[in-house]
């Protein structure tokens, strides 16, 4: 094993050079515009796939190429295999004013790795690839068959990826699916995620008159689409920072004893706390820490809010419609479809008959859960303890990542969570970094899960 380690330890200087080459293509997934950018950056991962020395190959889809790369395998072997998940697209850059430095440029400053795509999600899948070739570049065998799945549709829903894991059912039945797309609290609290939120998006749209009007002609006799919108909306929570919304706790189970003591193993300082989000003062559901707040407790939130007139200036008018864009996100035993239902029963009745109003549904998934006891969790654990030389934590993480549950429906595989990013590396917003010790330590703690998985 130390030959193995020793190869990653003295080749850090090129695999940094060589995740800057990754993140200088712009693979923006949700603009269009980049979709030869898409195209090559996956042409690029197979062509290092294959320089390391596995199988790749670029696997066509109605969206985005999907990378599939093996690990060598030797014929009658008979060894545990495990898929690695990862996404090479990255959110949108925008707004461009906000980046110290340009978004598809890598900076490093200090220990960081500044660009879009560093810490989500390139950084961390190319910290397990890095893993496999310290170990084929030594001819030292690995104990177990890997093969990594890396798409390009992560960031707007992995439309295509259900029909790709349906069509290679066979080739890719794992044992479990190893992915690092989450965070940890910090360098010294190295996790293992073992459940995440789920996800239901949807789009309110209030229509009001045909056209603009001049608010100073027609202004009193008609409702401003606008102004609905915002009663609308303020009506969702109460006072206590609860969702007001009749049925949508239907099922929400309590935090168990055991899950709240491990959420209060890790440090929580609110002043710190508040001047990472840069507010003035914290907010949330009345009853639960912010860190239950914020992974274990389901959420309706704001993501966008658009009406009327937004250049420079004034433009006395009425709005012809107004708009919100709209995620909740859930927790176990929530389902999107019964909860969108809620919200449109909701919006019906408190919406008056002077606009018409119109949801949209977006992408959806139910919250994901593994047992951190069970054997493989407790291998990862392991691996955890040694590459970091510190215990490590249990968490519950207030993101969604779709796909893992299809992994469970369709390969019938658990995912280990096990994420190298920080709270303050910025994913999916201006100056994205990534530590570079955490790659590095991600290299390792990839290296010694093959081990503990094959035992």
């Amino acid at each position: 094993m130390d030959v193995v380690l020793n190869y990653l330890k003295g080749n850090q200087k090129r695999f940094v050079e060589e995740l800057c080459d990754y993140v200088r293509f712009p693979s923006v997934s949700a603009q269009p515009k980049h979709g030869e950018d898409m195209t090559n950056c996956a042409t690029w991962l197979v062509k290092h796939c294959k320089a390391i020395g596995l199988e790749a190959r670029l696997c066509p889809t109605d969206g985005h190429p999907i990378v599939l790369a093996k690990t060598p395998r030797k014929k009658g072997a008979r060894k545990r295999h495990f898929m690695v998940y990862g996404h090479y697209d990255v959110q949108p850059p925008e707004p461009f004013e906000l980046w110290k430095t340009p978004p598809f440029e890598p900076t490093i400053r200090g220990r960081s790795l500044i660009a879009r795509g560093a810490s989500d999600n390139k950084g961390q899948n190319l910290a397990h690839l890095k893993a496999v070739e310290a170990y084929l570049k030594t001819r030292q065998e690995l104990p177990c068959d890997l093969t990594f799945v890396i798409e390009g549709e992560e960031e707007v829903g992995s439309k295509s990826l259900g029909a790709f894991l349906q069509k290679h059912r066979e080739e890719l039945r794992c044992d479990a699916v190893v992915v690092s797309d989450t965070g940890i609290p910090s360098k010294q609290h190295p996790a293992l995620t073992y459940a995440l939120r789920g996800i239901a998006a949807f789009e309110i749209i209030l229509r009001g008159p045909d056209r603009d009007l001049h608010s100073g002609i027609f202004g009193g006799s008609v409702q401003n689409p606008a102004i609905v919108l915002a009663q609308l909306l303020a009506k969702v929570h109460d006072a206590q920072g609860r969702v007001a919304i009749p049925g949508f706790y239907a099922g929400v189970a309590k935090l168990s004893d055991f899950e709240r003591k491990q959420m209060a193993r890790v440090p929580f300082n609110r002043g710190a706390y508040r001047k990472l989000l840069g507010v003035p003062e914290l907010f949330g559901e009345r009853g639960f820490t912010p860190d239950e707040q914020r992974t274990a407790r389901p959420t309706f939130e704001i993501n966008g809010l658009t009406s009327g007139y937004q250049g420079d200036g004034s433009k006395t008018i009425v709005p012809a419609w107004a708009r919100a864009k709209i995620t909740t996100r859930l927790v176990p035993n929530q389902q999107p479809a019964k909860v969108i239902k809620a919200v449109r029963t909701f919006l019906e009745k408190n919406c008056p008959p002077t606009v018409t109003l119109e949801i949209k549904s977006g992408h959806g998934a139910e919250a994901y859960m593994v047992s951190p006891r069970s054997t493989n969790a407790q291998a990862a654990l392991r691996a955890l303890k040694k590459a970091f030389g510190r215990e490590p934590v249990l968490l519950r993480e207030g993101g969604s990542i779709p796909i893992v549950n299809q992994f469970q429906k369709i390969l019938g595989a658990d995912t280990l969570l096990l994420g190298l990013a920080l709270p303050d590396d910025n994913a999916h917003s201006p100056n994205e970094k990534f530590d570079l010790d955490l790659f590095a330590q991600g290299q390792r703690m990839s290296a010694l899960l093959w081990r503990e998985l094959a035992l």
